[in-house]
């Protein structure tokens, strides 16, 4: 797109989003609402200064104006994932990358029968799990629950906490935790 093009898109845009005419954004840039329109439509292109005017007018400044972010990957595919794997093939696949950065971070536990993650000392947060498949156990704080496939905890992390696979299958769990602590 040309730069021209650009500049009177992203001024439209943001007297739109403003709820502005073009005479109204003339008016407080002190400009023509002939000016607006042409800039609007790519036929002219203003001055630096002129445009600074503009963009404060609209409730923006020159580096706001021209930082294009790009929209946060919302959607995440299998090559997106990350996987770490223990020693006994256990694996926790980070389902979202990124999570760190977020609220929330949801990750798939996959353990072999008999195999535990570590204990989790308290912290922070609360967690939120799912039984994909197979049969835990929870262990929180003093207490021990049994889980089977389909069964969900939640619990706030104020407690010391860990997951072990019962049975000879071993056990997937759909984990997620806030704030990210993985």
């Amino acid at each position: 797109m040309k730069l021209d093009t650009y500049i009177g898109n992203k001024i439209k845009n943001l007297r739109n989003q403003n709820g502005l005419t073009q005479q109204e954004l003339a008016d407080r840039a002190e400009l023509t609402k002939g000016f607006i329109s042409q800039v609007e439509r790519g036929l002219t292109v203003p001055s630096l200064a002129t445009l600074q005017d503009i963009a404060e007018c609209l409730g923006s400044n020159l580096s706001d104006f021209f930082n294009e972010e790009e929209d946060p990957q919302i959607v995440f595919q299998e090559e997106d994932y990350f996987e770490k794997t223990d020693k006994e093939e256990n694996s926790i696949l980070w389902l979202v990358p990124t999570a760190q950065k977020n609220q929330m971070e949801p990750i798939l536990v996959t353990l072999n029968p008999k195999q535990s993650l570590p204990f989790d000392k308290p912290h922070e947060g609360e967690e939120f799990g799912y039984v994909i498949s197979g049969s835990i156990k929870l262990y929180f704080g003093e207490r021990t629950y049994q889980m089977e496939a389909g069964s969900t905890f939640y619990f706030e992390a104020t407690k010391r906490h860990k997951i072990e696979a019962v049975g000879r299958k071993g056990a997937k769990i759909l984990w997620i935790s806030t704030p990210p602590s993985f």
